[in-house]
């Protein structure tokens, strides 16, 4: 490498800019001028940060109510199946992560979209003929709320749109704002047990959008589409070519007068993600295991979009080893009494919110066909003290020390 000089003209004082001229092996060239930087602390957030707002945080730090100091707080406001302690996971699951931790086997880096053999695990444990999965259509994530990230990261980019229910997962706006994407809401109907209002829906559709989010079994809403309703929702998603983000995570975690139709099992034109994990069915939300299961018979979204979100994936190099390496037991050895305890329990406790809400004048609830959710519609004419639901749930927590969450225009339905 040849011998280089850089000299910089002493004019007496800083200059505002510097002459900058180069010298290799005896060869003069004059650069330009460089902008000098005046040095101070400017340290700003991000318009990342900036821009992310959850709406359920700031109801809940937004509330000035303390609850009441004679009774034990009740918490309903958050989908968290672990903490009153009386769902707990199944021995089998617990065994398998202990099984892991103990063969020292899971303790290093593996690849961003998990090891290969829990890949293998998770497209057989979903695999049917109706929507067939092999390793390569499978990317492991830390929870289903990554897999959610990812999917909208590799789908849209800001200044496009995405379609979203309400009420609705407000996560959904949380990432979806925070990276520029316009939210566009679509209207579920609770006359019609939260079916969506598909001309509405078809309505909103341009030339911007990127991606239908379906959310089945639903949060809040504890709703469960027929496979009539889901194939109409198939049929907009085909008609305005609009790929489906399926956001499955209580998928199975339905009643026994319901059924959980996957998605993808009824349409092999629209090319399809579709989200899940451990968080609801096996109730180990902390363990963060995620997946997206990669639909795609008709080869819409080609190598572009897998490698994507391999590319994606590389940020955090992946979720963690060890219960990687569970994985195998969970999915195989989870007996199926675990799985009907657990939705006998929640349809027991559905079963009794349902009825003893109604009983109430002034309150709708709309009784939920799976998942672990209820809403309830209030009659603001039987409460005249209050102004609007945030106002009854703040003297709920007051009174009762029971906290519910309002479906606030702000938070599920939008601005």
């Amino acid at each position: 490498m040849d011998p280089y000089v850089i000299q910089m003209q002493d004019h007496g004082s800083l200059p505002s800019v510097l002459d900058v001229h180069v010298n290799v092996a005896g060869r003069s060239s004059v650069l330009g001028k460089v902008k000098s930087r005046k040095a101070r602390w400017s340290v700003r957030p991000s318009d990342m940060s900036n821009k992310t707002f959850n709406p359920i945080r700031a109801i809940v730090d937004n509330m000035k109510v303390k609850p009441n100091p004679n009774k034990t707080m009740i918490a309903l406001s958050i989908g968290d199946p672990t903490v009153f302690g009386n769902l707990p996971t199944d021995p089998e699951v617990t065994q398998a992560m202990k099984d892991a931790l103990d063969s020292g086997k899971f303790n290093g880096y593996v690849p961003s979209i998990g090891y290969l053999s829990s890949r293998e695990e998770v497209a057989s444990y979903y695999h049917c003929p109706e929507a067939p999965l092999e390793a390569k259509d499978v990317i492991l994530t830390s929870g289903c709320s990554q897999a959610i990230e990812l999917c909208l990261a590799v789908l849209a980019n800001p200044g496009q749109n995405i379609l979203v229910p309400r009420p609705g997962f407000s996560l959904y706006r949380t990432l979806a704002e925070s990276m520029g994407i316009e939210v566009k809401l679509y209207n579920l109907l609770p006359e019609k047990n939260w079916e969506i209002d598909l001309k509405q829906l078809e309505s909103l559709i341009d030339e911007k959008t990127v991606c239908l989010i379906v959310n089945n079994p639903s949060n809040p809403c504890g709703s469960v589409f027929s496979r009539r309703h889901l194939q109409k929702i198939l049929a907009v998603a085909a008609r305005q070519c609009v790929p489906i983000l399926a956001d499955e995570i209580y998928g199975d975690m339905v009643f026994s007068d319901s059924k959980f139709e996957p998605l993808a099992t009824l349409s092999s034109k629209v090319p399809i993600l579709s989200c899940g994990g451990l968080a609801k069915r096996w109730l180990v939300p902390g363990w963060r295991m995620g997946w997206i299961l990669i639909h795609d018979r008709r080869d819409i979204f080609g190598n572009e979009i897998r490698d994507g979100l391999t590319k994606l994936s590389q940020r955090i190099l992946g979720p963690c080893t060890l219960v990687q390496g569970a994985l195998k037991s969970i999915l195989c050895r989870t007996p199926r009494v675990f799985y009907h305890n657990t939705l006998s329990f929640l349809k027991s406790n559905a079963d009794l919110c349902y009825g003893a809400l109604a009983a109430i004048p002034g309150l709708r609830p709309i009784h939920p066909s799976g998942a672990m959710y209820l809403m309830v519609g209030i009659e603001m004419e039987h409460f005249p003290e209050f102004e609007n639901d945030v106002e009854f749930t703040e003297q709920l927590v007051a009174e009762q020390s029971v906290h519910c969450l309002p479906a606030t225009e702000s938070h599920l339905k939008g601005p």
